[in-house]
């Protein structure tokens, strides 16, 4: 994947002709190992998920998913809990969670909403946070939370079997069992949709209680496997 390119942060003097940020690139070894050419910048990843290095790596526990006291509060009330650890150094490290399937995605300005237990690797001057999804309706009303990444730079993703990525436009909404949901990015709205009849208490129906519908222009990651959930087969 090509380098991406981040404009310098603020300096307190302008940075020479043809200045570059420092950019961590990110690469796939294999289809469940997440390679990381580091030079000097910061990447953050999973806690935990660091399974080799070559070079000299120095490795920091971050609270509150690296978002600080006030990120930690709010990752404990929401449930998005997401232990990352800073990565700083010269050389390549490697990163994997539990062999499951990494997907590379670079983001240009724009965010992406993942699940914070897919959350593998994002770049160092990404910014990541919690949101309201604004999905309502099934047992209670009750609305959920996902992690967000934000601004301009690499993020790697897992899923458990590989990511599929569908096309969801204005004429073509899509549903997508919450088990099975990943991430997702672009202009979309979400609402929770029950699928539950009369059919489904008798034990006749197809099982699937409850889908997420997103409606809109954007992409939506999902994984050839189902994760429990709450609103699981009736």
């Amino acid at each position: 994947m090509p380098r991406v390119r981040i404009p310098p942060a603020e300096l307190s003097s302008p940075p020479p002709a043809g200045y570059r940020r420092p950019v961590a690139t990110f690469r796939l070894q294999g289809s469940k190992v997440l390679a990381v050419d580091v030079t000097g910048d910061a990447v953050r990843a999973k806690n935990g998920s660091m399974v080799a290095y070559e070079g000299r790596m120095a490795f920091k526990k971050m609270s509150g998913g690296g978002e600080g006291l006030r990120g930690m509060v709010t990752r404990r009330l929401t449930g998005e809990q997401m232990e990352v650890m800073e990565v700083r150094g010269q050389g390549t490290c490697y990163f994997a969670d539990r062999a499951s399937d990494v997907t590379v995605l670079a983001l240009h300005g724009d965010k992406l909403c993942v699940e914070a237990s897919n959350l593998l690797c994002s770049d160092g001057g990404l910014r990541t946070g919690t949101t309201f999804t604004g999905l309502r309706g099934g047992a209670g009303g009750t609305g959920l939370f996902t992690t967000t990444v934000e601004g301009s730079g690499q993020v790697a993703i897992t899923s458990d079997g590989p990511a599929v990525v569908l096309r969801v436009t204005p004429r073509y909404p899509l549903s997508v069992d919450p088990g099975a949901y990943v991430a997702h990015q672009g202009d979309l709205r979400q609402s929770f949709q029950s699928g539950v009849t009369f059919r489904t208490l008798l034990g006749e129906g197809g099982g699937e209680a409850f889908q997420i519908r997103f409606e809109g222009d954007g992409l939506v990651y999902v994984q050839p496997s189902e994760r429990n959930t709450v609103g699981g087969d009736v």
